[in-house]
């Protein structure tokens, strides 16, 4: 029923608009068509300026009620550069609109048409026409060189001593992996991947994974003002790590490891007091779609001091150790009931 009101709608919207435009030609042929031109191209003139003033108060208005919806200030020292960017190019695209949107609506009231009052036109003007394509072409020039530094710096070596955590993707969570005592993350192999004890493929007779720490939730621990260098990547389809608080963002394409780094710069605790809000929390985003369960790839990053990360890590387990207790429960149960194992293995033939 609401398909077939919208098609009506349609209908009687163009059977109006084609009604007006014929009064409009009645009207030019009973008062003449110049002095009915000269009328419009009045009236026309002036629904530009009023235009303009409508545009330019819609747009006052959409950026007094949508810039508080802006994420906070970066988290991060690459964010700051990036808002550094962002905010000279919007600087420069809002100058370059004022005055050519000015002029677009004042020129169409200025030379409007007018009586005794002759046009002059020109083919071209070789000085205006280097000037309007040289300008813009350096400008661009640099915008993009500084974005490709940006880009270069956070794709580059971290630096000595960052932190090594690995990032991995899969319909639809995230998992993280932190190396242990040794601060050497093990090897993985896609193909040792099971969903029952070794979520990443964790190679077991490389000695350097039986530390190694895996959070499946995806829960992101990092310290302030010390860098991190994220390791990335997918078990499945293309996904995206997003850290929009941190400016930061990369691929995770399965087959292939992508790498990035940055260093924390404002803590969980110290963000919730800038944003005034208790609830805060950094997250990790899919920037990817994914699937259907797209929208709830979501994980939490905490940002927090040394001394509060190092308490956190001395909880934890390695994933080495909590598979090596599953299979003692598993062996053990088998060993106590050996009939409801030979029963279970009848069961698979």
């Amino acid at each position: 029923m609401s398909g077939l009101l919208l098609v009506v709608l349609v209908v009687l919207t163009y059977i109006i608009l084609f009604q007006i435009a014929r009064s409009s030609e009645i009207i030019a042929q009973i008062q003449g068509e110049e002095a009915y031109d000269k009328k419009r191209n009045k009236y026309l003139s002036y629904s530009m300026i009023a235009l303009m003033v409508v545009l330019f108060v819609g747009a006052y208005y959409c950026h007094k009620y949508l810039m508080p919806l802006m994420l906070p200030v970066a988290a991060s020292n690459h964010g700051v550069e990036y808002d550094w960017l962002f905010n000279v190019t919007t600087i420069l695209t809002l100058i370059v609109f004022f005055i050519t949107h000015v002029m677009l609506f004042v020129f169409a009231y200025i030379y409007r048409r007018k009586e005794n009052k002759i046009p002059f036109h020109f083919a071209h003007n070789n000085k205006l026409e280097i000037i309007w394509t040289t300008v813009p072409a350096l400008t661009l020039a640099i915008l993009i060189a500084l974005g490709l530094k940006t880009w270069f710096t956070m794709t580059s070596d971290a630096p000595k001593g960052a932190m090594r955590i690995e990032i991995v993707g899969k319909q639809f969570n995230w998992i993280t992996r932190y190396p242990g005592g040794d601060g050497v993350l093990g090897k993985r192999y896609y193909t040792n991947i099971n969903e029952k004890d070794n979520i990443l493929g964790l190679d077991w007779e490389d000695s350097k994974t039986h530390d190694d720490i895996v959070i499946p939730n995806g829960e992101l621990h990092l310290v302030k003002d010390k860098p991190v260098e994220l390791i990335i990547g997918s078990r499945d389809v293309v996904h995206d790590v997003g850290l929009p608080h941190f400016r930061m963002k990369m691929d995770a394409v399965p087959g292939i490891t992508s790498r990035m780094w940055f260093t924390p710069t404002i803590t969980t605790e110290e963000m919730k007091a800038i944003t005034g809000n208790p609830d805060f929390v950094y997250e990790i985003a899919c920037d990817q779609m994914c699937g259907k369960g797209h929208y709830s790839m979501r994980g939490v990053v905490i940002v927090e001091t040394q001394k509060e990360y190092d308490a956190w890590l001395r909880k934890q387990k390695s994933y080495y150790s909590q598979r090596s207790v599953a299979t003692n429960i598993e062996n053990q149960s088998t060993n106590e009931n050996p009939s409801s194992s030979k029963l279970s293995m009848n069961l698979k033939k």
